[in-house]
């Protein structure tokens, strides 16, 4: 039984897919010579922006594109994103069954919390583990042993739930159990290449996994 849930934030308790999408465009478009469509950028969201970023240009300089990246998604930021369908019930509900909740993400401390802030999440999570916190982001296994190092949790009783390889890869690195959520834009059958443990199809199937059973 699951005491510890630790979350993904970007695709996965938060709908920034399209804000994400749509700044890479905009930064594509304006700076680089070669375009890309959504389906090409799709595959490489998780990933850190500055390794996306060296990806669509093929160049290792990309502080200018990260500039332009977040200057973008700051100012569409709360027009673009959106909530995610039982989220914030599912996280409330398991605070208030004293589940150790945290976020484990590759964005910086300053837009993970105006995401986590706009829906409301914020108050519910024990611990925030950024880009910034960690000197090896996902797939590495720092940023989930540093959430769990600070929550004093048991990996055994741990859960990573995710949307892309990379969160899957650091569970697996963390010896934690994995969830890959059925609403990745990635699809289940592209991360079923990397053995969750658990394909969650509804925010709900939390509750079974840490004890709670089905709810109404």
């Amino acid at each position: 039984m699951m005491r510890t849930v630790l979350f993904d934030l970007d695709g996965t308790i938060v709908n920034t897919n399209e804000l994400i999408i749509k700044t890479f465009i905009h930064v594509i478009d304006k700076h680089l010579d070669k375009p890309y469509t959504r389906e090409q950028i799709i595959p490489y969201m998780g990933m850190t922006l500055e390794e996306q970023l060296q990806i669509f240009s093929g160049k290792e300089e990309v502080s200018h594109l990260v500039k332009e990246y977040r200057t973008y998604n700051n100012e569409h930021h709360d027009e673009l994103v959106r909530e995610f369908p039982h989220v914030l019930e599912v996280i409330r509900a398991l605070h208030e069954k004293g589940i150790k909740l945290g976020v484990v993400t590759t964005k910086i401390r300053h837009t993970a919390m105006r995401a986590l802030e706009l829906f409301g999440l914020r108050p519910y999570m024990d611990v925030i583990i950024t880009v910034e916190d960690v000197q090896h982001p996902k797939p590495h296994a720092e940023p989930i042993l540093t959430a769990i190092s600070q929550l004093n949790a048991d990996p055994a009783s741990t859960l990573m739930v995710g949307d892309s390889a990379a969160d899957l890869l650091s569970a697996h690195a963390a010896g934690v159990r994995s969830a890959a959520v059925a609403w990745s834009l990635k699809g289940t059958k592209e991360l079923q290449k990397y053995d969750p443990d658990y394909i969650l199809n509804d925010m709900t199937d939390l509750y079974d996994l840490v004890g709670m059973g089905a709810r109404n």
